[in-house]
């Protein structure tokens, strides 16, 4: 007897507000194959096309914000979603039409606040950090910047366990429910991530650092895998143990692809668990 979809549970469906990676290790390209591994339904709203590589962005190509407007709006009318995930928004007007087209939509939101590349290049105007901040950030659920994307955001400079949360602190007085501050960028041989709620938890998550240079795409990653967590109900401390670890694995599993800073292998545990015919 054949069983479908409707007598068991349906997938999260994840929309992603992001732009494109032409080389496929990060933004929607990786949202979509992180969403996908961990069960979810992704759908999206593309908000730039990028000529990048795993050494450089080589051009950006701003989606107009009607447009990334109206992709959002025609997806949520007709096939809804249970989780919202926003990535690179290269503009304030796309950060504003974001806003705009979300409207009262009362589910999960993580926005990742990307602002630059792992390959150094610029993905966003400098006036976006200021427009997330009074438009996006304020209604989402998480926001999970990296140390730069942290000290921009808040204004404080973090050097250590206290800096972390003088940062966090700061951003929850925007009415963010929760912040995730990734602690990558700090020199050592532990990578410490603070998850920071507007309702009093604190969370310290300590893993050895894995030495790699397949990093491209990390953060885009976790924020996705969070999303499709939270969209099977897990609680945000869990969903957040869950994603680093996949990250972590997908690392570990990396290609070794490009001359840069690679691309991580979001499909491992297909490969893993595939069996020859």
């Amino acid at each position: 007897m054949s069983v479908s979809m409707d007598d068991e549970a349906k997938p999260p469906r994840v929309l992603i507000i992001a732009g494109s990676d032409s080389g496929g290790g990060a933004g929607i390209q990786a949202d979509i194959k992180t969403v996908t591994v961990l069960g979810g339904f992704a759908m999206t709203a593309i908000t730039a096309i990028t000529a990048q590589n795993t050494c450089e962005v080589a051009e950006v190509e701003a989606i107009e914000p009607w447009l990334i407007q109206r992709q959002i709006e025609v997806v949520l009318s007709d096939l809804g979603a249970d989780v919202i995930k926003t990535g690179m928004l290269p503009t304030r007007g796309a950060v504003k039409a974001v806003a705009a087209s979300l409207g009262s939509h009362s589910v999960p939101l993580v926005v990742d606040p990307v602002l630059v590349a792992t390959s150094g290049g610029r993905l966003a105007e400098s006036d976006v950090a200021r427009a997330l901040l009074m438009d996006l950030i304020p209604r989402a659920s998480l926001v999970t910047p990296n140390l730069p994307e942290a000290e921009a955001l808040s204004g404080v400079h973090i050097e250590c366990r206290e800096d972390f949360e003088r940062a966090a602190d700061t951003l929850l007085t925007t009415g963010v429910g929760a912040v995730l501050i990734k602690g990558g960028h700090l020199p050592g041989d532990t990578i410490c991530d603070l998850l920071r709620t507007a309702d009093g938890e604190q969370v310290w998550f300590e893993d050895e650092r894995i030495v790699t240079r397949s990093t491209h795409g990390t953060g885009c990653t976790l924020a996705s895998a969070i999303a499709t967590n939270l969209g099977e109900g897990h609680t945000l401390s869990h969903a957040v143990r869950l994603a680093r670890e996949y990250v972590r694995q997908a690392m570990l599993a990396a290609p070794g692809f490009g001359n840069g800073h690679g691309p991580l292998n979001h499909a491992f545990a297909c490969r893993a668990g595939a069996t020859s015919p």
